[in-house]
């Protein structure tokens, strides 16, 4: 198999705007799908031209609605389509399309014979847009019926362990010609990593367009200098973040920067699991050196380690795991990136005779609280679930209480800096309330500092209520950045003793 290409899907309504999207992306594609079935009627009648004008190799493909497309016509219409934009071969290849896809079931003698005779490549597709598919190794054997002929399968995995299954039985394939892709947003490691799983390309969208994304497509402009698609080869060590939903990460902006400046051959990419087994069973498989953790999984992750530092021995939350000689270590870097994040926040060289509020009981909580303690605050920890708070206050000596209007007099009382540490607000784009606002019930003074973990909207929810309070506020960015350079040391260790 040739090494893993980068294909653009291209689904304007005109040649005209497709063509416009190519010059866009030129640099960083190796080759187009034309999505007839999104083109009007008008466009379709002139598609045979479409491979001479965009001087790039071109996938002929009119999708139907029942495989994820928008070809409604019926299979005679569909057919005359194909019939006429492989008709009247060009001596000259380039201004051929370079594949056809047809679907398993779409077997038209006369079209498949124009295709071979006029040197155009066979893409015999199968979808499932809805479920996994089992049993791929076996499948794409049946589907091959020719050499001329590349099986491609395309399924909506229902876990990342599907995804896991998928590159288990395509580790092997290397010696021929596939595509595969787990779509949605678990599958996002098959297109990043479609070379490893040896598929024959990997389909992306043009950012400014939305309409394949809910099956999981990216830019190839962020799949090629983010993820440098095409740097990657047989000796790239990976490493990543897992978590629950992940809608929004920057560490692999951060880590794949530093791979780069310390000219590492190494890839950080986001596999998203909704279980600590699925994520660890990924990583094991697929052979990853190291990854980060984050929300929900930062505690049960520990019970798959061989061993963990004392911090995570004395936090009970692991946000970093390496893989050293084969055995997996814990770490958390989030206490001490917090503590610095903090402390430059505030000004303060340590926070004693400072009253704090820690919003949350989970993961990253147990780090803020163990870096509070550190730090000489007194702190209370509000929590919707009072046993929670109760547990990791009781560890530091600090106070608790429910997270609810019930505690606004506490609150209060510990509101000289207050740190949210939950995901609510996370990605959030509408005004402060109740679902993305932890604290909705306070009403703040313009007294308080207000710092919260999450980055990503630059200005969160509660911190955009307290800004127009007065109050002095800082989002969870610099704790990133500060706990990423410890994580990145760590898998610069690994990668060095490679």
């Amino acid at each position: 198999m040739v090494k893993s290409m980068i294909c653009l899907c291209l689904t304007e309504k005109t040649m005209a705007e497709d063509l416009k999207l190519i010059e866009t992306y030129r640099k960083f594609i190796d080759l187009v799908e034309l999505r007839v079935d999104f083109l009007e009627e008008d466009e379709r009648l002139n598609i045979r031209e479409f491979p001479a004008l965009a001087k790039i190799p071109c996938i002929l493909t009119i999708r139907r609605t029942v495989d994820g497309g928008q070809f409604a016509e019926g299979e005679g219409s569909r057919t005359m389509l194909f019939a006429r934009a492989l008709a009247f071969a060009d001596e000259d290849k380039s201004k051929n399309f370079a594949y056809v896809d047809f679907e398993e079931d779409f077997r038209i003698p006369s079209l498949q014979d124009a295709a071979l005779a006029y040197g155009t490549k066979i893409i015999r597709s199968c979808h499932d847009m809805k479920n996994p598919i089992k049993n791929i190794k076996e499948k794409i054997k049946s589907m091959k019926i020719s050499r001329f002929e590349i099986p491609k399968i395309a399924f909506m995995p229902h876990s990342l362990k599907d995804v896991t299954d998928l590159y288990k039985e395509m580790k092997d394939m290397k010696g021929t010609d596939q595509i595969v892709c787990a779509m949605g947003p678990f599958g996002l490691p098959t297109r990043i990593l479609s070379d490893k799983f040896n598929s024959y390309l990997t389909y992306t969208s043009p950012a400014e367009l939305n309409k394949l994304s809910e099956i999981g497509h990216i830019d190839p402009k962020t799949l090629d200098e983010l993820y440098h698609f095409h740097g990657m080869n047989g000796s790239t060590k990976i490493y990543g973040i897992t978590g629950w939903p992940l809608k929004v990460t920057s560490s692999p902006k951060i880590h794949n920067g530093k791979f780069a400046e310390n000219r590492m051959n190494a890839v950080y990419i986001p596999f998203k699991s909704e279980t600590a087994e699925d994520a660890f069973e990924f990583a094991n498989e697929i052979g990853m050196k190291g990854f980060s953790v984050t929300i929900p999984h930062k505690e049960k992750i520990i019970s798959h380690l061989f061993t963990v530092d004392k911090k995570v021995q004395e936090i009970g939350a692991c946000n970093t795991v390496v893989n050293q000689k084969g055995m997996w270590t814990g770490f958390n870097t989030d206490c001490s990136g917090f503590e610095k994040a903090l402390l430059e926040f505030t000004g303060l060289e340590n926070l004693k005779k400072k009253k704090v509020a820690i919003i949350g009981a989970g993961g990253a909580a147990k780090a803020v609280a163990y870096a509070i303690k550190e730090m000489g605050a007194k702190a209370c920890v509000f929590n919707r679930t009072l046993a929670k708070a109760k547990s990791m206050a009781e560890k530091y000596g600090f106070d608790y209480a429910t997270l609810d209007e019930n505690s606004v007099e506490k609150l209060t009382k510990y509101s000289d800096i207050i740190v949210q540490t939950t995901s609510k607000g996370m990605g959030a784009t509408e005004e402060p309330n109740e679902d993305n606002d932890p604290i909705w019930f306070y009403e703040f003074t313009g007294k308080e500092m207000v710092y919260d973990i999450v980055y990503e909207p630059e200005v969160t929810p509660i911190m955009a209520r307290a800004k127009k309070a007065g109050c002095k506020v800082n989002n969870g960015y610099t704790m990133l950045k500060y706990q990423g350079e410890e994580q990145f040391a760590l898998y610069r260790e690994v990668y060095m003793h490679e």
